[in-house]
């Protein structure tokens, strides 16, 4: 099993930067890759990006490449999600998820998720 925990949520002003943590543990070694999905009020999960751990290879939703930038920190077991330039659409629950070599394709384990709020 591996736990993983987000933190860094909160209310931002439109045009504002933040950046979501999500700490892993337990059996991290069973997955290879972390990233972050959200869900807003009324819609679908959706997945944002995705971060292979050992060669930091990514992989971004269309919409959020060149805003939002997934790392990783191995020593602490850690994938973090800076986002920038923030508009009110980007207001939802920030959801960290692990899972093997399919840059989250395929998600084994999630996070209880970290709310975001973006006010106009």
């Amino acid at each position: 099993q591996v736990q993983l925990v987000e933190s860094g949520g909160g209310l931002v002003q439109a045009g504002g930067s933040l950046t979501l943590s999500c700490a892993a543990s337990g059996r991290t070694s069973s997955s290879s890759d972390m990233g972050w999905f959200r869900q807003a009020p009324g819609k679908e999960r959706e997945f944002v990006a995705a971060i292979r751990v050992s060669t930091g290879n990514t992989r971004y939703a269309n919409s959020m490449e060149g805003r939002f930038t997934i790392s990783r920190d191995n020593a602490k077991n850690t994938v973090y999600l800076q986002m920038n330039s923030l508009k009110p659409e980007d207001t939802a629950v920030y959801y960290c998820a692990a899972g093997p070599r399919t840059l989250l394709v395929r998600v084994d384990y999630w996070g209880k998720g970290t709310l975001v709020t973006v006010s106009s």
